[in-house]
């Protein structure tokens, strides 16, 4: 899993934020527009790189996310925006696998 790597920084809560996938869904049946859409359960991790929060479910927009990758995802209407057939009911969506973070100390 790539590490972490920072010392203290803010959070713009309306900002992509990182988190782990922590699972998959199956499902037989869809809304139309993410049929053929793989479903992730997902759980936000602080910089720390430790889980917080519930885990939920978000929309692989890379198709290619995993069992514990480290994610960054995107919710409310970008995160629709992040596959094709953008009018759909998608509200959190992974948009990227990370493989590295680096983040500088913010001055107070």
């Amino acid at each position: 899993m790539p590490q972490i790597v920072c010392t203290e920084y803010e959070r713009d809560e309306a900002a992509m934020q990182l988190a782990i996938v922590v699972g998959n869904v199956v499902a037989s049946r869809k809304e139309e527009s993410l049929k053929g859409i793989k479903m992730m359960i997902v759980q936000k991790v602080n910089a720390q790189n430790t889980p917080t929060g519930a885990p939920f479910i978000a929309i692989d927009a890379t198709t290619q996310a995993g069992v514990g990758d480290l994610v960054f995802i995107e919710s409310g209407r970008e995160a629709a925006l992040g596959i094709p057939g953008w009018f759909n009911p998608a509200d959190q969506a992974i948009l990227g696998i990370v493989d590295q973070v680096h983040v500088e100390a913010v001055a107070h």
